[in-house]
């Protein structure tokens, strides 16, 4: 299969998960991307029960090669700028300066590279008052407002992934993509800026724009509540998801699949208007009667109606669905160390064929010998080992 940015060079000099999750999604598509990390520890998602292997660093930083270099040293500073005069993208996640303070700031690094798509990452943004200020996948998404519609005011606890980590990375190589198709018609390279900040309120537009539109702040039941989305648990324990929106033949269908065809002619469920308005009274009649029956059961009546549901997984169960097993999401490769790597394969397929192949993340350096050499040969300089 040829992927869709074969023969894109990028160099990451990303560490914990916006930058390496940029650099991730490009190699995904095809793209050749070096890692450039500190020798000795690298990244330091990679710290992990006295090795440098995290299911973290995993996570992250698959279809990627790894050279270590120093860029406080004038001779690693130098090959750095080899790899530079070569790639078409560099992606850093530093805090604002710190790019400058290293050699790598973008208009160093496009003197070297007019076409180089240089992507820089931040928390709050490259200005502005609040610019140096540490930023975590948290403190995104409570600045964004993102946070407030994920906490149960009842229970008020940090859930779920790191969204606010992810989504910036994938921002980021939207732009770069962009980035390169300019490139393609102009021949000069970009300035490519993205803050965790400016992502997540993008990805929380649907609350701004209720509150641009309605002057309504929405909170973690409002979108529930309107798309009439519910969790409930079965008689095994197992728990069910329903979405049920607004078509009437969802309700209908679910109506005969509890056994209750009368259900609308109560008013409180008559509409949709006052289900919206009586959600917790419905939660109430569906959580009993789901109690009675095992979740297969009651994935077997809701099929059979053509109701809109789905098992909650977790992540054990997932892969074991036959439509999951039917997409082949779980891939696999040779670990770096023996046996098999596994994960989860890119969402996107070209002409009807899926993203099969996949590579481990690298080992800290795995690739000096194949790149980081060469250009010391090149450069006239020792050979790592003897440095």
């Amino acid at each position: 299969m040829q992927k869709v940015l074969s023969g894109i060079k990028v160099l990451e000099q990303g560490t914990f998960i916006t930058g390496p999750a940029a650099g991730m999604f490009l190699a995904d598509l095809g793209a050749e991307v070096v890692k450039i990390e500190q020798p000795g520890a690298g990244d330091p998602f990679r710290a992990f029960r006295g090795g440098l292997y995290s299911p973290h660093f995993q996570t992250y930083n698959r279809n990627k090669r790894s050279v270590t270099l120093n860029p406080k040293l004038p001779e690693d500073a130098a090959v750095f700028d080899e790899l530079v005069k070569d790639a078409d993208v560099y992606i850093q996640n530093f805090r604002p300066g710190a790019a400058e303070r290293l050699g790598a700031g973008e208009l160093r690094l496009r003197a070297l590279n007019p076409r180089l798509v240089y992507c820089a990452i931040s928390g709050f943004g490259q200005t502005g008052p609040a610019a140096g200020r540490p930023a975590y996948d948290t403190v995104a998404q409570a600045a964004s407002a993102f946070l407030k519609l994920l906490v149960n005011p009842a229970n008020p606890r940090v859930v779920g992934p790191a969204l606010a980590d992810a989504m910036t990375g994938f921002y980021a190589a939207y732009g770069v993509l962009g980035a390169l198709v300019e490139r393609g018609r102009t021949g000069r390279g970009r300035a490519v800026e993205v803050s965790m900040l400016e992502a997540m309120c993008h990805f929380n537009l649907d609350a701004f724009t209720h509150f641009f539109s309605e002057s309504e702040v929405m909170g973690p039941f409002s979108r529930p509540s309107v798309s009439q989305s519910y969790v409930l648990e079965c008689a095994d324990g197992l728990w069910i998801a329903l979405h049920m929106s607004s078509p009437e033949k969802f309700w209908q269908g679910l109506a005969n699949a509890i056994e209750r065809p009368r259900l609308f002619a109560d008013p409180r469920f008559a509409s949709r208007e006052a289900r919206i308005a009586h959600q917790e009274d419905l939660i109430a009649l569906l959580g009993e009667l789901f109690r009675q029956q095992t979740r297969a059961a009651w994935c077997a009546r809701l099929e059979a109606e053509d109701v809109p549901h789905a098992p909650m997984y977790d992540t054990r169960e997932a892969m074991e669905d036959p439509q999951a097993r039917h997409l082949q999401l779980q891939v696999s490769a040779p670990h770096p160390e023996g046996g098999e790597w596994h994960t989860i394969r890119s969402p996107v397929s070209f002409d009807g064929e899926r993203a099969l192949e996949v590579t481990a993340p690298p080992m800290l350096g795995a690739d000096n010998a194949a790149i980081v050499e060469p250009i010391r040969r090149r450069l006239g300089q020792p050979p790592t080992a003897a440095r």
